[in-house]
Parts: C-alpha cells; structure tokens; sequence
C-alpha cells in the first residue's frame, strides 16, 4: 500500500479555500520575521476521495477489539461500548476549553470530582488525582508524591534512596523509579511465582522508600502474601505502591487499601474500558491514602460547602502540574460512563467473568501449551513455548506471527521475563466462549505445523517479519523521499 505522499500529485487539493481578506503584509506586521517559514510546508496534495479510500484502506490493516479477538496480556484489550464514546463526544465534554471560567464548566467538573470519589472508593484509598496521562505516568507521579512526603518527614524516618521492585514486574516500574530519583533493586520470585519474602526481608532496610508491587502480579497469579509484605514494609517506615494494571481482576472483589497499599495508579484505558490501541490516549490518575494528599498534583477538583465545584490550586505541599490543565478528559468521561454503567455489583461481575474467562481459556491451553505457574490464574496467564522450541525450533514469536494468519491478535511474547519463550495471555470478560474456543483450536493446530511454514509467518497480511531490531535502533519516523528510495 503506498503512503499518502507517494499518491501526491502536484495541484490536487481537496478543499478549496475563499480567497484571502487579510493584508498581505499583515502576518509580517504581526509575527516576526524569523518565525515566518519561507514557504508552505511540503505536504500532500491529494483529492478528497484519495484520502478517504487511503486511510480506510488502512484501516482494514489493522487488527483491533472491534474487528478481532484480542488477547494481549497484561494492556487488557477488551471491548469499548461505544455508547462511552458517545456520551464523551457531548459538546459538554468534548467542546469545552480548559481556560473557560469554572462557573460555566460546572457539570464536567462535577463529572471529574465524583470520579475522584468513585476512584478512591474502588481503590480503598482517600485521595485521588486525575492529572496523570498514562499508567506510567501515574507511577512516575505517586513516585514524586512518595519523594516530596519523605522530604518532609526526613528528621524522624531518615534518607530513603531505594525503591523495591519484583523481577516480575512491568518494565514501566524501575524506570519510574530511576526518573523519580530512587535507586531501583530487585527482588525475587519464588518457585510458585510469587515475591519471596526471604529475598525481600534480606534487601528491606531503613533505605527503603516504596515497595512497587502488581496484584495480581505480570504472572496472572494473585500474591496470597500481601498483607503480611506490607506489614513487612511499613515496619520499616516504607510505603507500599501498587502498580493498577491488572485491576481487572479484582474489581469489586477486593481493595489495594484494604490489604495495605499507600499509593496506586489506574489505568482507566484498560479497566474502565475506553480505547487505547496504537499507543493512546490514556490516562492513570493515582489514588494515596490521607497523609500523602497534600502532595498530589494541582489542579484537585473540590466541592465548595456551597455545592458549587472549583479547581484547586492552592496546595502549598503539592508537586506541582505533571501534565497540562486537568487530565485527558475524553478518557476520565469513558470510565466514569463505564463505572454508572457497571455499578458496584456490575464491576465485581466484570472481575469475576474475566477471571472465569482466562481460567477457562487456560484449561484449554495448557495439554498443549505447559502454564508454568498453574493451574489456576487470575485474568490472564502465562503459557510457554519452551519444549516447542527444542524439540521442534517453534518459538513464541511464530506462534504469535501464525495466528495474525487466522484472524486473531497475538498474546503477549517474551514478558514476563521470568518465564523463557513466555506467552502471556489475556481473554477478557467482552469475549465468547466460542471465541474462546476458536483461540484454543487455531492455537492447538498451529503447534502441530510444519516449523518451516511457521518461520515464515505470517503469510496473508501486508507485512510478514520487518526487521523489528532494526527498527527499535534506527526508527524511521517520517516519510522522506530518500527514505523511500531505500
């Protein structure tokens, strides 16, 4: 399929605007000339219907929750209604401008400070900020409020210059940690795939800021030992994080405030359903409990004793703005549709079906697919390609190219890294029971083909194998002629 640039013709437009009742001379007069560029940008020219048809063309390229089965493990590609889209395209919502004064934005603000509330509910927690862009920004984020707490509480606890991560962890949480300016240190898995307490006990000392901890962790499995780790940690004087990206199952079930979590992010673009293929949007606002709110991020929406709603700026502890204005709205309206949606007893079905579903799913599987820290899981799961491997040379990744052939998006391969040849799989509560079956069967008959067919997948889409080393460590991110000339 060629880029829009390569269907370029010179002199095609696709709009044709009114002619100029500007002076000529006025944007001279107006922006200096040295910001002025020396002539038009070199874009495109194409007809309107060449654009259409380019970019949906395109777009069948693509695989996604509404086209296929998309079992990606841990990023929770489920389902998103689309009746959330529909009330975030409200020009309420989705035409307001963030300098409007506060008295004429008052339902979106009422909007954002309940979902402040529903937030903190679902998480245990007190206090909760919406500003964050994205998980990781959300770790990032309760990583500085965990910094500027200990800053102001350095005479009684002391320095704090380490942050504990398991080996298990999203690769998101000791870059966090490094960015916040903690030292990182691993700590173990056991055999059953869980932290050990023993490694963790050796390594936790009176430098220790934050315990980062995912439950259910990247293995699907829920850490049974979490009440007695975070005892272990604040005994201490440390803080417990929980990484919220596996949220989805245990909504409604359980609370990371209840079982001893300080801090924690959401992935509203994974647990409240609203889209995030292609890399966005998203949003990970953090929850803390009552003695970290006073550093969270400005803006906080409040409730005036008025009953009026404000944003508040005056927070003298607070870290100040990590991302611009107050959140990506679009996605914090999608979540706190899906949550009046649900209500309580529909987010515990959520949990409980998309465990149902994974465990099901893993039943099928594992005859053929060996589920290394079985046989139970929560929503998601670990499989191996590891006896494939040897005995046959079929590696995780074939596995994975194969199945683009049969119309399914593949799992994730080759994470966690504590399982070799990893596949980490992840159903969802939005998928069938056929669709679960048909996964399983595409699955059970790729495993049982010829190596060499499976080297080459996948056969029937644009782009079989691109050299994706390459691409990591040279990434061409705009078309150039010369580049096209390659």
């Amino acid at each position: 399929m060629q880029l829009v640039f390569e269907l370029s013709r010179p002199g095609r437009r696709g709009v044709k605007w009114p002619s100029c009742d500007v002076p000529r001379e006025e944007p001279q007069r107006l922006i200096p000339r040295r910001h002025l560029a020396s002539g038009p940008p070199p874009l495109p020219e194409l007809v309107e219907p060449d654009v259409v048809r380019h970019y949906v063309n395109l777009s069948t390229q693509n695989m996604s929750v509404d086209t296929h089965t998309y079992p990606l493990g841990s990023c929770t590609m489920k389902y998103n209604p689309k009746r959330n889209d529909a009330w975030a395209s409200l020009p309420g919502f989705a035409q307001v401008h963030p300098y409007q004064p506060e008295h004429s934005i008052q339902g979106l603000l009422q909007l954002l400070y309940e979902l402040q509330e529903y937030l903190a509910e679902i998480g245990g927690l007190d206090a909760v900020s919406l500003q964050p862009a994205a998980g990781a920004q959300g770790e990032l984020t309760a990583l500085l409020v965990a910094a500027a707490w200990f800053r102001d509480h350095q005479r009684e606890l002391g320095p704090r210059s380490k942050v504990l991560i398991p080996d298990s962890a999203h690769g998101t949480n000791p870059a966090s940690a490094a960015m916040a300016g903690f030292r990182a240190v691993t700590i173990r898995s056991n055999s059953r795939g869980l932290v050990d307490l023993e490694d963790l006990q050796q390594k936790l000392d009176d430098q220790v800021a934050v315990f980062m901890i995912t439950n259910p962790n990247t293995l699907g499995l829920f850490e049974t030992q979490i009440k007695q780790i975070a005892d272990m940690v604040h005994q201490r004087g440390g803080l417990l994080y929980l990484d919220g990206a596996n949220m989805n199952a245990i909504l409604g079930i359980t609370r990371p405030g209840d079982f001893g979590a300080d801090m924690m992010h959401f992935n509203p673009h994974k647990t409240f359903s609203g889209p995030h293929g292609a890399g966005g949007p998203g949003a990970g606002p953090i929850a803390v409990r009552k003695h970290l709110a006073p550093y969270l991020p400005v803006p906080v929406v409040v409730r005036t004793p008025e009953g009026r709603y404000r944003l508040d700026y005056q927070r003298p502890q607070s870290i100040g703005q990590v991302r611009s204005f107050f959140g990506n709205v679009g996605v914090l309206v999608r979540a706190y549709a899906y949550i009046r949606t649900h209500g309580p007893e529909g987010l515990r079905r959520v949990s409980e079906d998309a465990v149902l579903n994974a465990n099901y799913l893993l039943s099928l599987v594992k005859h053929f697919l060996p589920v290394p820290y079985g046989p139970r899981c929560m929503h998601e799961f670990v499989a191996t390609a590891q006896k494939l491997k040897q005995e046959r040379g079929i590696s995780a990744m074939d596995l994975a190219k194969r199945l683009l052939d049969f119309g399914f998006h593949a799992p994730t391969v080759y994470f966690p890294i504590t399982v070799r040849e990893s596949m980490m799989i992840e159903p969802t509560e939005t998928e069938s029971k056929e669709s679960l079956d048909a996964l399983a069967q595409v699955l059970f008959r790729i495993t049982e083909e010829a190596p060499e067919l499976l080297h080459e997948a996948p056969h029937s889409i644009w782009i079989s194998r691109p050299d994706e080393v390459r691409a990591a460590r040279r990434p061409v991110l705009k078309w150039t002629p010369e580049e096209a000339a390659r």
